[in-house]
C-alpha cells in the first residue's frame, strides 16, 4: 500500500502594508468578539505566554500563542516592546505572527504584527464597550496618548454616541494626537486632570506602560466602564486595586488577567478572587448579562491573549491572499 502524499503548501507573507491596507476595524471586531465568545464556550484556548525582560536595549521579548478549534487557527505572535524605538522612528510594538495549518502542522503564513496588534487591542476594548458600556455613554476618557491610544479612540467611537473625548498623559506635550483624532471624528477635546478625567467620563480606556495607579476608585463615578488595556506582565499597573472590589470584573482570559493582567495586583491583595473575574465571552454568548444596572461600574481587563493576534492575522491573511496581494515562498 502507497503512502499517501501531501503536497506541500507555499508559505504566504503578509507585510505591514499589506496589512493595513486588506483589514478594517470591522473585521477586526468581527475576529475578536467571535474568538472571545469560543473562549468562553471551550471551543479555542490559549498557550502559556512567555514574556521576559531580555537584558537588552530595556526590550521585553515572547510569545503569545492558541489554537482556535472552531476557526481551525493555529501558531503564535513573536515579539515585545522596545521602548527606544520610538526615537529611531520605529514603532515601540514589534511582533511578527506565524500561522501553522493545524491539519498538518506545516508554517501556512508569516503576518506582520505591530499594525494588527494596535488594532486587535482596540478591538478587544471596543468590543467591551459595545457589550458593557451604557448606551447613553457620552463621554469618553483616554488615560495615555502613545502609538496605540488613536487606534483605541477611533474604534471605541464606532460603538456609542460620544460627544466629547477627555485625556490625560503623563507627557501632556503628545496630547495633541489624540486631539486630532477626536476633532477629526466631530469630537470636541479636553486635556484634564485625571481625577476631573474620572468626574467625566461614561467610558475610560487606560493605554500606557505603568507599574503604579493613574486611576483612583475614588475617581471614578457610578456607572462607567473601564477598559484597562496597559498591562500584560507582571508588576504592570494602571488602576487602584480597590476599584476591583467596586466593579463587576470581565476580562478576556481569566488566568492571564490574574497572572500578568490588570487584576493581579487585586488578586494579590485579597480584595477579589479569580472566582470573581468573568470572561467577556460568557457576554457575548448570552450566558451572562453583562451591565446589571446604570450604576454599575464595569471594568474589561484587557491583557491581550495570542487568539486575538491569530484571528486577525488569519484574517488579514485570507483576504490578502483573495486579492493577490501576498508574497509566496517555500522552505
Amino acid at each position: 500500500m502507497m503512502d499517501q502524499k501531501v503536497e506541500t503548501q507555499g508559505i504566504v507573507i503578509v507585510g505591514e502594508e499589506i496589512c493595513q491596507e486588506v483589514i478594517s476595524r470591522a473585521d477586526a471586531f468581527s475576529a475578536v468578539e467571535a474568538v472571545f465568545g469560543a473562549m468562553a464556550k471551550g471551543d479555542a484556548y490559549n498557550f502559556p505566554v512567555v514574556r521576559e525582560a531580555i537584558g537588552h536595549a530595556d526590550a521585553l521579548y515572547g510569545f503569545k500563542g492558541g489554537f482556535d478549534k472552531s476557526g481551525l487557527t493555529l501558531g503564535l505572535k513573536a515579539g515585545g516592546y522596545w521602548p527606544g524605538n520610538m526615537e529611531k522612528g520605529l514603532t515601540n510594538h514589534q511582533s511578527t505572527v506565524c500561522l501553522f495549518d493545524p491539519d498538518t502542522g506545516q508554517l501556512s503564513a508569516l503576518v506582520g504584527g505591530n499594525y494588527l496588534t494596535a488594532l486587535r487591542t482596540a478591538a478587544s476594548s471596543s468590543v467591551s464597550i459595545a457589550h458593557l458600556a451604557r448606551k447613553d455613554a457620552k463621554v469618553l476618557g483616554m488615560v495615555g496618548a502613545g502609538h496605540q491610544s488613536t487606534f483605541q479612540l477611533r474604534a471605541a467611537a464606532e460603538q456609542r454616541d460620544f460627544e466629547k473625548v477627555v485625556a490625560w498623559n503623563p507627557h501632556p506635550d503628545m496630547l495633541p494626537r489624540l486631539q486630532a483624532v477626536a476633532e477629526e471624528l466631530g469630537l470636541a477635546f479636553e486635556g484634564v486632570s485625571q481625577e476631573e478625567l474620572g468626574a467625566q467620563a461614561d467610558v475610560i480606556i487606560t493605554i500606557t506602560s505603568a507599574f503604579e495607579p493613574l486611576l483612583m476608585a475614588d475617581w471614578i463615578k457610578p456607572g462607567t466602564h473601564i477598559a484597562c488595556m496597559g498591562t500584560d506582565t507582571k508588576g504592570k499597573q494602571e488602576v487602584d486595586p480597590v476599584l476591583f472590589q467596586r466593579a463587576t470584573v470581565f476580562a478576556d482570559e481569566i488566568a492571564q488577567s490574574i497572572s500578568i493582567g490588570e487584576a493581579q495586583h487585586a488578586v494579590a491583595q485579597g480584595l477579589i478572587a479569580e472566582g470573581d473575574i468573568i470572561p467577556v465571552g460568557a457576554v457575548i454568548n448570552g450566558t451572562h448579562a453583562g451591565r446589571a444596572s446604570a450604576e454599575e461600574i464595569t471594568l474589561f481587563d484587557g491583557t491581550g491573549v495570542g487568539l486575538q493576534d491569530l484571528a486577525v492575522a488569519s484574517v488579514a491573511a485570507r483576504i490578502a491572499r483573495e486579492r493577490g496581494l501576498v508574497t509566496s515562498v517555500t522552505l
